[in-house]
């Protein structure tokens, strides 16, 4: 199951992460995502996790617009098309996703 949680906040966002990680959740399933490359790199810097910047990951085919890209990432991540490009919706507007793929994840952070 992927547990996504939205952030206006990076440093709450960090703080999770870093809860994630001290819950023995392995930074391979923490994904960080948001339609700012910068700001997804400072959060994975932030947090010292490697491997969570899933902006960087490049999906193998040239899209018209970064929200195609966006949403296929998403859904490469296992969520569902509806939720995909209502997300991506929240990313224009300045949100920044935690997806995680553990099921304790939804346990830790609720």
């Amino acid at each position: 199951m992927t547990f996504v949680k939205s952030y206006t906040n990076d440093e709450m966002l960090e703080k999770d992460v870093n809860l994630l990680k001290d819950n023995n959740i392995s930074s391979n399933d923490i994904f960080i995502l948001s339609h700012d490359d910068d700001r997804t790199a400072r959060i994975v810097k932030n947090t010292e996790a490697s491997g969570i910047d899933y902006n960087k990951q490049n999906i193998g085919q040239n899209f018209e617009k970064p929200g195609d890209e966006l949403r296929e990432k998403l859904r490469e991540l296992g969520v569902s098309d509806a939720d995909a490009h209502e997300y991506e919706e929240d990313m224009d507007e300045g949100k920044v996703f935690l997806i995680v793929k553990n099921d304790t994840a939804k346990g830790v952070l609720s």
